[in-house]
């Protein structure tokens, strides 16, 4: 567990008597997952994964006349993350959201469906909310503090190879890296972060 972190978890829960919302944001592969369970095993908290709120509905057709800006902009269905996660957690209310079903596999056009069953986070005194796009300029007010995780390209490459077959990584990273290498220097440079941490 990074110490840092630990620490100033501490002493924002400590002087605030609402729930906080901690962003763990970074490229694929950074380790924001790993190490958002490891804040929660040290705390009392519920994870919110951006995963769940990738626009599924768009088809590979839709990606693939998209620019790596409007990937990048589009991939986040953060309406929805905000109104369905984050408000009511940050307002003591458990939040309940349809995910898009990954696990069911692309449709023929490329888009995904959703989940039958919805999922639910209870309240907590802190919210972690975790994946690339976390972080985005449209749920800032609702952040209370925006981490940056990060890894050298070939540390995280090697993760993902681990987890992931091969074909579907070569078709993620041609999809991807473009639209992320956008919005970590574009839209939220590492300086835009309150705090970077190195997972390497």
């Amino acid at each position: 567990m990074n110490d840092k972190l630990l620490s100033r978890v501490g002493h924002m829960l400590n002087a605030c008597k609402t729930p906080i919302v901690i962003a763990f944001d970074g490229p694929s592969g950074s380790g924001k997952s790993t190490l958002a369970r490891e804040l929660a095993a040290h705390t009392v908290a519920t994870i919110v994964p951006t995963d769940d709120f990738f626009s599924a509905k768009l088809s590979a057709a839709d990606w693939d006349v998209r620019s790596a800006a409007e990937r990048a902009r589009d991939a986040l269905d953060w309406q929805r993350l905000r109104q369905l996660a984050l408000e009511p957690l940050r307002a003591g209310r458990p939040g309940m959201w349809y995910p898009f079903d990954f696990a069911a596999g692309e449709r023929p056009d490329g888009s995904y469906p959703m989940c039958a069953t919805a999922a639910r986070r209870e309240p907590a005194p802190l919210v972690i909310l975790e994946g690339a796009y976390s972080a985005r300029p449209e749920l800032a007010d609702l952040i209370d503090l925006a981490v940056l995780i990060d890894a050298p390209a070939p540390v995280r490459h090697q993760r993902l190879a681990a987890r992931e077959q091969q074909d579907f990584l070569e078709a993620w990273h041609r999809r991807w890296d473009g639209a992320e290498a956008f919005y970590f220097t574009e839209v939220r440079p590492p300086e835009s972060f309150d705090l970077v941490i190195d997972t390497a």
